[in-house]
Formats: structure tokens, sequence, C-alpha cells
């Protein structure tokens, strides 16, 4: 008996042993079972609360167009049937003049340029906003100056991709297209510019005139006092420097609105370039029966320069000028107030197509920069390709427009003997073909 309880007890333990493993899968398998149960009923309550999300977001949507179908017309389509079918089918040319600054054609070819830096991928939850539709959101913001919500609603995207549609473009448009469009002018070029302040505003050997810019800010986190302009409002201030197509070739943005424009001027790289001679063909141009740079016509803040002109002054409350100008000084400062006029329509121009600068300004201070150089650009591109300007703009610029602040006469500089005989010379002609 013993003999056979010995021989069977291997059997036995093989059995207990098989039964137990057999337990152990099977308890496996239903855990198994009940984890894949649940992971599906949570995959379908996922996806059926995403599609209630949705319909209740088109319905929204529907009410939301429904509630504004007599008062504008456009929004009673969804956003992209009013992008694809209305703005790119159709809009007239002077639609897109009006909504977007500048021509149809003039539109496709920022596009063009800016596409390298502006294309972005799908992504497995959304697909990429197009070129043209990134470039137009920008656009309209630069244009209009209306709110990131307000273009959100029209265009149909988030508050969040409207100021990233507008910061990506600004910067696009610096990088890209800065090198053609913003950039020190050739020599040809100088002289097609002395040629035009000749025969258009009577003002020889001239190439240019420079002005300042103030743009209206919100209240900077820090220093807000260095940004209070002498007319007593927070702004930012550039320079920029207009030739005679009215085209801008040079600019310092975004200086403290509470900083001197003559100190802007000698920490720019136009000061050293005009000074040393890099604004003139080599050698110089005689004018007057003498070897003469080519001049820039400034404001009386400024410092005079053999190559910087600016008017007489007006008063004879200083020290240098204790008499009034005489007849010849005056008939200089008429000329040279009539040219100057070429930069004050540039600027003039220049914000009320782009409204962005003649109103107060929301965005932060690491975006205004590249913003006013963006708008820089753009009316060069606009310029140069001859797009239209609605004369209506100028209306609107002068009643949202802060008054610019005046600035008080730089006198008596100890360096400027030199550019007061080339400011003489300049009296000699006037006087002589007057």
């Amino acid at each position: 008996m013993e003999e056979d309880d010995e021989r069977l007890r291997p059997f036995v333990f093989l059995m207990t042993y098989m039964l137990l493993k057999r337990r152990r899968d099977v308890n496996n398998a239903d855990a198994q079972r009940r984890n894949e149960i649940q992971r599906r009923l949570r995959q379908r309550q996922y996806f059926f609360q995403r599609q209630r999300r949705m319909m209740m977001m088109m319905i929204a949507g529907g009410i939301r167009s429904n509630a504004r179908i007599r008062t504008r017309p456009w929004t009673t389509v969804p956003s992209t049937d009013w992008w694809e079918r209305v703005v790119m089918m159709e809009f007239q040319p002077s639609d897109w003049l009006d909504k977007f600054r500048m021509s149809r054609e003039t539109f496709f070819y920022i596009c063009d340029k800016l596409r390298s830096r502006l294309t972005r991928q799908d992504t497995s939850f959304r697909l990429a906003l197009p070129v043209e539709k990134r470039v137009a959101v920008a656009l309209w913001r630069l244009a209009s100056n209306v709110e990131y919500r307000t273009i959100s609603a029209l265009f149909g995207v988030g508050k969040s991709t409207v100021c990233k549609c507008v910061r990506d473009m600004c910067h696009s448009i610096v990088a890209l297209l800065r090198t053609d469009y913003l950039r020190p002018p050739s020599e040809p070029e100088l002289e097609e510019s002395a040629r035009l302040f000749l025969s258009q505003w009577g003002f020889p050997h001239c190439v240019a005139a420079v002005a300042t810019l103030h743009t209206a800010i919100i209240t900077p986190s820090s220093n807000a006092s260095d940004y209070i302009n002498p007319a007593g409002w927070l702004s930012v201030l550039s320079q920029v420097t207009v030739n005679g197509h009215g085209q801008i070739w040079d600019m310092c943005a975004c200086f403290p609105g509470g900083i001197e424009p003559a100190e802007i001027l000698q920490k720019s790289s136009l000061w050293t370039t005009a000074a040393e001679g890099g604004l003139s063909p080599v050698p110089p141009y005689c004018f007057m029966g003498r070897q003469l740079n080519y001049v820039i016509l400034g404001e009386p803040c400024y410092p005079l320069q053999s190559w910087l002109l600016k008017p007489y002054p007006e008063k004879r409350a200083t020290r240098a000028h204790p008499a009034a100008p005489s007849e010849r000084q005056n008939l200089f400062n008429r000329r040279l107030r009539r040219a100057r006029c070429v930069a004050q329509e540039a600027l003039l121009r220049l914000k009320a197509r782009w409204q962005c600068l003649s109103k107060r300004n929301d965005c932060g201070l690491d975006v205004v920069p590249a913003m006013i150089r963006a708008c820089c650009i753009l009316h060069n591109v606009c310029e140069s390709h001859g797009d239209a300007f609605n004369g209506e703009w100028l209306a609107e610029v002068a009643e949202a427009e802060s008054p610019q602040p005046t600035y008080a006469e730089v006198d008596g500089d100890p360096d400027q003997s030199q550019g007061e005989d080339v400011r003489q010379l300049f009296c000699d002609y006037f006087q002589q073909n007057d």
C-alpha cells in the first residue's frame, strides 16, 4: 500500500500544480477582460462627450448667426465660408484695398514671400491655418487695430491664434523683406532721390528727410515715466528717414517717448553713415562750386551738421541768434519746410494705412518694435507696387490720433560751424534762383 502511495504522490503533485495554474490563468483572463471592457467604456464615453460638445457648439453658432442676420449679413455664414467664399472669391478690388490696405496681387505677393516661415504642419487634433489666412488675420489687425476678440469671431479662430499670427507675421516680414524694402540706398537710388527733391520741391543736392513718429502704447510694466512724451501721453518714439519717392529707407524703433530725438539720431547708424560720407558718391558732386556730400533735411530739434540741415531759428530769443532771421534765411526756411513735407506726408500715409500706429497699440513692448518695422516695410511694398491710397483714411487718423509732441529747438551746437557754412551755400543758391 505504501508503495502505491509513493508512486501516486508525484502524480498528485502534478495534478495539483496544473489545477492551480489553470485557476491563475482563468483569473488573469477575467481581469484582462474586465480591464478591456472598462477601457472601451471610457473611450466610448469620451467620444460621446466630444460629439455632444461639438453639437452644442454648432447649435450655439447657429443661434449667434441667426441673431445677427439683420445687422451684419456677412456673419450669417460660417466663418470658414466667409473667408473661403466671400473674401477669396467675392471680394472686389475696393474691398481688398479697404480691408487689407493693399491690392489682391500685393497680398498674394506677400504670402509667397513669407510662406517659408509661416507654413505650419497639420496635427492629429487640428488642421493648420493656411498661410493666406494667417497673413489676412495679421493684416486686419495692423490695418484696423481692433481687438483680438473681434478678429477671432470674424475669422473663426481663437484669440491666442490671432495674437500668434500677428507676432509671427511681423517678425517674418522683418526677417525676410527688410533687406529688399528697408535698406540703405544705392548710389543710383541716391541720385534719383536727389533729382526728385530738386524737380518736385526745388531743393537741390538733397536725398532724404528725417522725422519722428510717436506711437501710443499701454502703460508698461516698468519705467512707465520714461515713456511719457512732451505732449503728456505714453508712447514709443521712432526715427524715420524718407526718400524723394515718399518711401522709408531707414528707421530706428522703438525708444521711450521721453527721449529727445537728437539723442536717438546720434545713436543711430544713419548718423555714422552720413558723417562718414556714406550717403554720397565718391568723389562727391559739386554744388555752388564746391565738392559737397548730399544733405538730409531735419526738424529744428536736430543738431545742425554739414550733412543735416534744419531751418534757421524763427525767434530771436537765443544767444546764438540775437537778431531776427534775414530775408534770405526766411527764404531758406520756406524751401526747407516745403521739401521736408515729403517725410510728413509719408508718415501720414503710413499711419492712415496701418492704424495700429495712429491709435493706442495694446500689444506688449516685446511686439511693438517688430510691428512698427513691419508696417514701414509694408508701406514701402504698397508704395513700390503702386497700390492706391484712399484719402478717407486720413480723416480716420485725424479723429483717432493723439496730437504729436513738439520739441524745443536745439541751437548753439559747438560743432555746427561746418553745417552753418553749408547752410549759407544753400541760402546763396535760393537767393540766386528765386
